[in-house]
């Protein structure tokens, strides 16, 4: 058997390591999405998110932001308006997928 040198044991348990940390700590993808239709919109329609679904310039913004999930046809599913509903995956992270 060939015998690994320290520095590449050292250098790979320091990638897991970083992986697994950044993995769990990373935001999930957002979308600024209409959502009645659910169809992705640009982000200057969703300026301050959430549900209130008004921008700082007083008027109503179309959209609310959605976490996570796909977009197929220019339509989001699989994920959720609720930030904290939606695993962001990786190594030993806990959480639930939201609908």
């Amino acid at each position: 058997m060939r015998r690994l040198r320290s520095s590449t044991v050292v250098l790979g348990g320091m990638g897991i390591l970083a992986a697994t940390i950044t993995a769990c700590g990373s935001e999930p993808d957002k979308r600024c999405v209409d959502p009645v239709s659910r169809e992705q919109l640009p982000a200057y329609e969703c300026r301050t998110g959430g549900a209130g679904g008004k921008d700082d310039g007083g008027g109503s913004a179309r959209g609310t932001y959605y976490y996570g999930g796909s977009v197929r046809d220019d339509r989001v599913s699989g994920g959720s308006f609720d930030k904290t509903a939606v695993d962001t995956g990786g190594f030993g992270c806990s959480g639930s997928s939201g609908g």
